[in-house]
Parts: C-alpha cells; structure tokens; sequence
C-alpha cells in the first residue's frame, strides 16, 4: 500500500500526473527540502519550516507550486488571487515545464530564509 504523499501523485492523471511528479523530484533535489503530507497535499520543508506545496488549481486545472512566504516576491507569473500570505506559479502541463523561471523564483524564496 502506498503512503499518502505517493498515492496523491499516483491518482493523478496524464499529463498532470507528470508534471507534479517533476515538480516533486526538482523540489526534492534541493539539499534543505523535506517532503510531508500536511493539510491534505504534499508540503515542502526548507530547515524544518513550511516553504512551499504542490496541488492542482481547481478552476484551470493545471499544476502549482504554493509558495508560503510568496507575498514577498515579486515575480510576474506568480499569482496572489484571494491569498493574503502565498502566491502561486501555474504550470501549463501541456508545454515545457520552465526549470529555469521555477528555479528563479525558488531561488528568490530561499533568500527570504537566510
């Protein structure tokens, strides 16, 4: 039987499916990153406290990265919507996944914890 966190990526569908399960091995790679399952969807620790989260937005249907400290970047594809402290940053599933922009912008989260 698959624990929470694999069995949230494996429920998914293509080509979303791959998307999240790229998203999770980038996050992953990094050598701070934690991975749980908090509040229902897979949470990203950085040093032990909550960075950032994977889910699918539910009116576009495509992937995210939630960003918790994300109110202090700017950037011009993350999305605020109604969050006060997080934004976001959509992934089309249907093109090329942008490492390097994800990249970019994590970097920027990062800075915010030193």
């Amino acid at each position: 039987m698959l624990n929470p966190l694999d069995n949230y990526f494996e429920q998914k569908d293509e080509p979303v499916k791959s998307c999240l399960q790229y998203l999770r091995s980038l996050l992953t790679g990094y050598a701070d990153i934690t991975e749980h399952w908090k509040y229902g969807m897979p949470f990203y620790y950085h040093k032990g406290k909550m960075f950032c989260y994977l889910w699918v937005h539910k009116k576009l249907h495509q992937p995210y990265i939630g960003l918790v400290d994300g109110k202090h970047i700017e950037h011009e594809d993350l999305l605020q919507e109604k969050r006060a402290r997080m934004k976001i940053l959509l992934i089309n599933h249907l093109e090329d996944i942008p490492k390097r922009k994800i990249e970019t912008i994590l970097a920027q989260a990062f800075a915010l914890r030193q």
